[in-house]
């Protein structure tokens, strides 16, 4: 049933580096290679998908310039580092990858090093604009659970930290404050009015768990864009929350009245984005172990449970649209636990930051290779 499917398409940022340190090179594979671009840290490098419906040409899509890119690095004695944080031990510099752009200065001077993290971006198109508003209202109020799963940042600088997303503790949300938006017009004023306080710098200075994307924001929109969730090297189990998050908006067309957090929880807007922001920094923290509110009813819920739950909730319209065989990775991190509890367990087993990253380059390159 692909012709009923969404379209999809991915924005993911890598980090290259030794197997003992993060190094950028991110000029050198921008001008080497058409479909990367500079983050404004040059040890972090972003490539964008072209969007599509079938899973298995966004498999390729996403493995493809991987391939690439490491073989391109291979031969300057580097690679990808996993980690969604700068990992082993690092000094405060900014690595600045453009001296020339005022917006990268601007956000050394205002962010530093807090910034240089690294992610994947999910799209999902929806050109209609009611249901758009009304998927990024649902998603943003579960937005904790993609980042329960994706979570792969419990180091930095060499440490371990408290928490399972130290990229999501840290990264700068902006506007610090962001409301869910009741409709197109609604968000539109709200970007005008932070960008004239200076709140924002742009409409690209908009760093939320999700957001509204499009040809032209704020005006033309054509999807949304899923962006809490870590770096994830396992191109199955990104698929798989990919599938998720595709699966949970079809099942909110098909329900609107009952899924839609504008007519379907007992709090007010006001109340739930303050219940989202808290869910995602308790699932930062703990992530699968978190202990989270549910927007529909304020119970508290373990976040692994939620997951069970949506999963199983989600089991019809899987059937229904033949993908519930990708949502299998997520049954195996909800039974073996995401990759940042599998790396802090390495570490509690007496394993450096080092070794541990040795592997999983291992892990990732014999995947890469199986796959391919």
């Amino acid at each position: 049933m692909s012709q009923n499917n969404l379209c999809k398409g991915f924005e993911v940022e890598l980090f290259t580096g030794s197997l003992n340190s993060h190094i950028g090179v991110s000029a050198d594979i921008e001008a080497k290679f058409s479909n990367f671009v500079k983050e404004p840290d040059s040890r972090n490098v972003e490539y964008i998908t072209t969007p599509e419906k079938e899973y298995k040409f966004l498999h390729e899509k996403l493995i493809t310039p991987r391939k690439k890119l490491r073989q391109w690095l291979n031969g300057k004695g580097l690679t990808i580092i996993p980690s969604s944080t700068l990992c082993f031990k690092h000094d405060n510099q900014f690595q600045r990858s453009d001296i020339d752009n005022e917006y990268h200065q601007f956000i050394e001077d205002n962010y530093g090093i807090s910034i240089a993290t690294s992610s994947v971006h999910i799209n999902i198109g929806i050109d209609d604009l009611d249901k758009l508003f009304a998927a990024i209202r649902l998603i943003r109020s579960e937005a904790a659970l993609y980042l329960s799963i994706s979570a792969s940042s419990p180091f930095l600088n060499n440490k371990i930290t408290e928490n399972h997303s130290q990229r999501w503790i840290q990264f700068p949300k902006t506007p610090r404050k962001v409301p869910l938006f009741v409709n197109h017009n609604n968000y539109v004023d709200w970007i005008e009015e932070n960008i004239d306080n200076k709140n924002m710098q742009n409409i690209r200075h908009f760093w939320s768990s999700i957001r509204p994307n499009g040809p032209q924001r704020p005006l033309i929109l054509d999807r949304l864009e899923l962006r809490i969730c870590d770096f994830v090297h396992d191109i199955n189990l990104l698929l798989g929350i990919t599938a998720m998050l595709e699966l949970r908006i079809l099942n909110l067309f098909e329900n609107i009245n009952t899924l839609d957090p504008l007519t379907a929880s007992i709090f007010s807007i006001d109340q739930l984005s303050e219940i989202c922001d808290q869910n995602e920094m308790n699932a930062a923290k703990d992530s699968l172990n978190s202990e989270l509110l549910h927007w529909q009813d304020g119970k508290k819920v373990i976040c692994r449970e939620w997951i069970q739950q949506l999963l199983s909730d989600l089991s019809s319209t899987a059937e229904k649209f033949n993908m519930k065989h990708l949502l299998k990775p997520i049954h195996k991190v909800l039974e073996e636990g995401n990759q940042s509890m599998k790396w802090i367990n390495q570490y509690k087993g007496g394993l450096s930051i080092e070794q541990i990253m040795k592997i999983s380059i291992e892990d990732m390159i014999k995947s890469e290779d199986e796959n391919f």
